[in-house]
């Protein structure tokens, strides 16, 4: 299956100087988005792990449907301010500035083993929070999976040691 034909590319967006990659009419596409669902599901049947992790909003669109496929918890990380309760945060860098991640601080339990989904590996900021944040619970990341890779940003550089798995490379 052609996905790379249903990401539309979108310059300048959400600044000057960034092309976006809009996965949106992939999603619209009921049979791409299940191949997809499917495919990254298939990545982890032989991995041993306990919970998903997520970070909005993307991340969410591709790691609960394949935790509920694979019968595996889900655990979202957010954006600052966006949960209640008792959480821990990490404060990272993007490629057009910085923000802060949170998640609940009972979310993992320590020795847990945790898949990392997300739609899209960039300069790796973003993943590299969410590690910080499992690991500061004591989780274990075993696996970090992705929907899209954009390998001329180099995100594999802040994710050295982990097992990483793309679907699509560009």
């Amino acid at each position: 299956m052609d996905i790379k034909s249903k990401i539309r590319h979108i310059k300048n967006f959400p600044k000057p100087g960034i092309d976006f990659l809009d996965i949106t009419p992939l999603l619209l596409d009921k049979d791409t988005f299940k191949y997809i669902i499917n495919k990254l599901s298939e990545v982890l049947k032989e991995i041993d792990f306990d919970i998903i992790a997520c970070s909005e909003a993307r991340g969410f669109i591709f790691g609960a449907p394949v935790a509920y496929a694979l019968n595996k918890g889900f655990v979202p990380i957010r954006k600052k301010d966006k949960l209640p309760g008792d959480k821990i945060s990490v404060k990272y860098d993007l490629e057009y500035g910085f923000d802060i991640l949170e998640m609940h601080s009972d979310a993992i339990k320590p020795g847990q083993k945790v898949v990392i989904v997300d739609d899209i590996l960039a300069t790796g900021g973003t993943i590299a929070a969410n590690v910080k944040l499992i690991e500061k619970l004591g989780g274990e990341v075993v696996k970090i999976l992705f929907l899209i890779e954009l390998g001329f940003l180099n995100g594999r550089e802040k994710l050295q040691g982990y097992d990483i798995c793309s679907l699509i490379k560009e």
